[in-house]
C-alpha cells in the first residue's frame, strides 16, 4: 500500500532565507549614503548678520569664517589669530579644492577686519568668496 502522507513529507521541502545578500545591501546603501552627504560646518559663534534686500541663499558653503563684533575671528567652531587665517584657509582648501568660503561678519564689526580676513582667504588662493547677509523677507 502506498503510503500518501509519507510521500507528501517527502516533497515537503524546507525555506531558509539567506541573510548575507541582505546585509551587503544595507551596508552599501550605508557607505553610499555616507559618502553623498554634506557636512554643515558651523563658525563657532553667534553673529547677528547684516539685512541686505539683495540677499540670496548660497546652498552650499564649505568654509564658513565668522568675525564678532569685537573682532574676534572663528573657524571650525575655534578661535583663531588673524594671521592663522590664511594657513587655515589653505589647509582646507587642501581637502575641497572646489569649496566657497563665507565670512559671516557681525553687523557691528570692524569692516578693517572683514577686509583682512577677505584678504587672506584670497591669498590663500579661494576664488569663491562671499559675505552672508540676512535678507529682511525671511
Amino acid at each position: 500500500m502506498l503510503n500518501i502522507s509519507a510521500s507528501r513529507r517527502a516533497q515537503k521541502k524546507t525555506l531558509d532565507i539567506d541573510m548575507a545578500p541582505l546585509i551587503d545591501m544595507v551596508f552599501i546603501l550605508l557607505i553610499f549614503f555616507l559618502v553623498t552627504t554634506s557636512f554643515v560646518r558651523e563658525t563657532g559663534v553667534d553673529i547677528k548678520r547684516p539685512v541686505a534686500a539683495s540677499a540670496s541663499v548660497k546652498k552650499k558653503a564649505n568654509i564658513l569664517i565668522g568675525i564678532t563684533k569685537d573682532g574676534r575671528i572663528f573657524m571650525d567652531k575655534r578661535e583663531i589669530d588673524p594671521r592663522a587665517v590664511e594657513p587655515n584657509v589653505e589647509r582646507a582648501l587642501a581637502e575641497n579644492p572646489e569649496s566657497s568660503i563665507i565670512i559671516v561678519a557681525d553687523e557691528r564689526s570692524e569692516t578693517g577686519t572683514v577686509i583682512k580676513v577677505m584678504d587672506a582667504c584670497k591669498l590663500a588662493g579661494a576664488k569663491n568668496i562671499a559675505l552672508a547677509a540676512q535678507n529682511p523677507r525671511e
